[in-house]
């Protein structure tokens, strides 16, 4: 099976989308700097986040696209890219957030806004507390990053039909809302009691995933690309009926990677996910199938910053031994299968067809 990398250069997919990026991003330092002096810091360290990107999100758009009778060039083929570049703004934006709530320390191996703003304010000298600066910073890069996506699929969606450009603009606009209630939806079951009916426990945790990560990272651009093509009610149906679940698998294995990871490949320390004390369904499911001290070391452990790499080993010791992981890799193949089975039988065009195949199974065996 072709690597991640190599099925999203298809077509020239990844420089394609980099170009927009990057005119995007020149135009944008422009008006930043014209704005006021300082202020091209923001866009040195939004260009950093989006070149580490993979574009997944993009590829799924742009291949549902041509799997819908796209054409792979001419200025239907430009708006999808920039659709797709717009996608990729948008998750810049929703990292940084993420990473703000989430206190992360790295992100894709690199010191994350909040903490290079930080830095950047102590080594100055400036006045003030420097991790507020941070915290600031990071969240106003994100909406700038939130708005640059929007500004993008606005002036991608002005050059197709009045109908199509409506229809995909409602999808897009869904999707910024989902992700934003989902965050909230995550802060809210990080608050909430946790552990006494892991059942409960797993729903909620689905929920989330589902609300803040499943429907902007496979869903909606499958769907985007889609409606981009011009396809019918019944088809954006279809294809919403496959991304759900493969978002849903997209996710947990992000989740067993949060913990089992390898950082070399992740670019996060490993078991950072326990760190940070993220109520996931693979922490539901290890309070389900464990014993009582294994509860106690979860309870006591799960969430404390300064976890040793003796604290994760047990931790993780726990989970394996408490049958989640197995648990949660059966729920990702039985995921993928109800998608990979919607998709074959949806009937799409080649080479379309071919390549969502071979990118659902990369998006749930993926490493990193």
């Amino acid at each position: 099976m072709p690597s991640a990398a190599a099925l999203v250069d298809l077509e020239n997919l990844r420089d394609d989308v980099d170009a927009v990026l990057r005119r995007h991003l020149d135009d944008l330092s422009a008006e930043a700097a014209a704005t006021g002096p300082g202020s091209h810091a923001l866009t040195e360290h939004l260009e950093t986040l989006l070149d580490g990107g993979k574009r997944l999100r993009a590829a799924f758009c742009y291949w549902s696209f041509r799997a819908h009778g796209g054409s792979p060039d001419g200025p239907q083929r430009d708006a999808v890219v920039r659709v797709g570049a717009a996608l990729e703004l948008f998750q810049a934006a929703a990292l940084l957030h993420d990473d703000v709530m989430d206190a992360s320390d790295t992100r894709r191996g690199r010191p994350t806004a909040h903490r290079v703003f930080e830095a950047r304010h102590r080594a100055e000298g400036w006045a003030g507390d420097p991790e507020r600066f941070g915290t600031a910073a990071a969240i106003l890069l994100g909406d700038l990053s939130l708005v640059a996506s929007q500004r993008e699929v606005v002036a991608a969606l002005d050059v197709l039909e009045t109908a199509v450009a409506r229809r995909a603009r409602d999808v897009f606009t869904a999707m910024t809302s989902e992700v934003v209630v989902g965050q909230y939806l995550d802060v809210l079951v990080q608050a909430e009691p946790w552990g006494t009916n892991p059942a409960t426990d797993e729903e909620r945790a689905r929920t989330v995933l589902r609300a803040k990560s499943a429907r902007y990272s496979v869903e909606r651009p499958l769907t985007l690309g889609a409606v981009l093509a011009g396809a019918d009610d019944a088809a954006v149906a279809t294809m919403s009926d496959a991304g759900l679940p493969l978002g849903e698998a997209f996710q947990l294995r992000d989740d067993l990677l949060g913990v089992f990871g390898d950082p070399t490949v992740t670019g996060k320390p490993a078991g950072d996910d326990l760190r940070e004390g993220k109520h996931t369904v693979l922490v539901a499911r290890t309070l389900a199938g464990t014993d009582d001290a294994g509860r106690r070391l979860v309870a006591d452990r799960l969430g404390h910053e300064d976890l040793s790499e003796a604290d994760v080993a047990a931790l993780r010791a726990v989970i394996v031994a408490s049958g989640a992981v197995d648990g949660v890799e059966k729920l990702i193949d039985e995921l993928a299968a109800t998608a990979l089975t919607t998709l074959d039988g949806a009937g799409l065009a080649r080479p379309g067809a071919d390549v969502l195949t071979d990118l659902a199974r990369v998006a749930v065996e993926r490493v990193a």
